[in-house]
């Protein structure tokens, strides 16, 4: 029988990747969330499909971990936002359970033990996300969404949303049932909906589409192209490729590394985002942006044989087949930025048959409050012989 709705005293285990820690109870494994490691904690179960799991919320806590503080936002809790994961733990505690999970899933999935300690970027773990996309219910409220829900929960305000967004949108009333898309951009200017976002990052100023992929901290973009460009050997004259290149960030960083005599390939499937990596890189002509499937383009054959190629895939990783293509061109070193610790650790596992090593991890805090990090990763190609 499903234990829906059912409630019980459990014993709460490691984090697991998600943003729920690892229960068990009569032989089962409960998925709880909005408790902690060590905690003891009453759960009720929102979800059971039978077989060897169910999901549950804490609505009690017992015996509380010296981590556990109180959510600073009011929707932060059992059957509220599902936004954020763990605002009910201390900033610190937040990032040694992501690097717990990176650690598990690296282990798990790629057969590497790694020691990553996710890294703090400025600002503070409140007011810093300048991107969002809200859910508006039946009755023109704008909102997030539930946790594995289409319910619109309505907010007031959103504590880690960086003034000029969630702000300049509550309050009003909005087509029921339909989404609005808010951003501030680095001139502090408000968008709504689609327009150009003016946003700085390298030394460079992007125009970039206000409702399409831009990185959501203030801080990411520019701490993202520095990993880039220090651990990217390039000589003036090399080759490189930029995949999943968006605006063109990390395709500007490898052109400045290959001078003139150079040639980087970006490659964007988003027709709207590639025509802005287009304009946005018109001052370099070494950088030729390819719009397309990057599997499609990489079997198309273009451009010279790179000696580093980057890749910032979307969540569900870069996959087989486009591993395969970029290890068929033998690249000396791979950087993969991932958003998903296991689509990354699944991919780097992948690379290792085709005679790729990791050479170096880093980890960022880029999402404060919810589960999700930034992985950089470098990967080396051994020299035959």
């Amino acid at each position: 029988m499903s234990w829906a709705g059912r409630r019980f005293t459990v014993v709460v285990g490691p984090i697991a990747h998600g943003g729920h820690c690892v229960a068990r109870h009569e032989g089962r494994v409960v998925f709880v969330r909005h408790a902690l490691p060590g905690e003891e904690v009453v759960v009720s179960v929102t979800e059971d499909r039978g077989g060897s799991f169910c999901r549950a919320d804490a609505i009690s806590v017992l015996s509380a971990s010296s981590d556990r503080v109180t959510p600073p936002c009011p929707v932060a809790r059992p059957g509220g936002c599902g936004g954020c994961d763990f605002q009910h733990a201390a900033p610190a505690r937040q990032r040694s359970l992501k690097a717990a999970v990176v650690a598990e899933q690296m282990s798990r999935l790629a057969g590497e033990t790694v020691d990553v300690a996710v890294e703090e970027l400025p600002g503070g773990p409140l007011g810093w996300r300048t991107r969002a996309r809200l859910a508006v219910s039946p009755e023109g409220r704008p909102g997030f969404r539930a946790h594995r829900s289409h319910e619109v929960i309505p907010i007031d305000g959103c504590p880690i949303a960086a003034p000029g967004t969630v702000d300049q949108v509550v309050g009003r009333v909005w087509p029921p049932n339909s989404s609005v898309s808010v951003a501030v951009d680095a001139s502090a200017v408000t968008h709504i909906g689609p327009s150009t976002a003016v946003e700085t990052a390298a030394r460079r100023e992007w125009r970039v589409p206000a409702d399409g992929f831009w990185q959501a901290h203030p801080d990411a973009a520019d701490a993202y192209a520095e990993v880039v460009a220090s651990w990217a050997s390039l000589e003036p004259g090399d080759a490189a490729w930029d995949l999943y290149c968006g605006v063109g960030l990390f395709a500007a960083v490898l052109a400045e590394a290959v001078g003139g005599a150079g040639e980087i390939i970006a490659v964007e499937s988003a027709r709207s985002t590639a025509l802005a990596a287009a304009d946005n890189l018109a001052d370099l002509p070494q950088v030729r942006v390819f719009e397309g499937r990057v599997e499609a383009v990489l079997k198309a054959g273009v451009g010279r044989e790179p000696s580093v190629v980057v890749l910032d895939p979307p969540r569900t990783g870069a996959g087989r087949k486009v591993v395969e293509a970029i290890a068929a061109r033998a690249p000396a070193q791979v950087i993969y930025v991932a958003c998903d610790p296991a689509a990354l650790a699944r991919d780097v596992a992948t690379f290792k048959t085709h005679g790729y090593a990791l050479s170096r991890l880093r980890a960022f805090d880029a999402f404060p409050m919810t589960h999700h990090l930034e992985c950089i990763a470098l990967l080396s190609r051994h020299q035959a012989g």
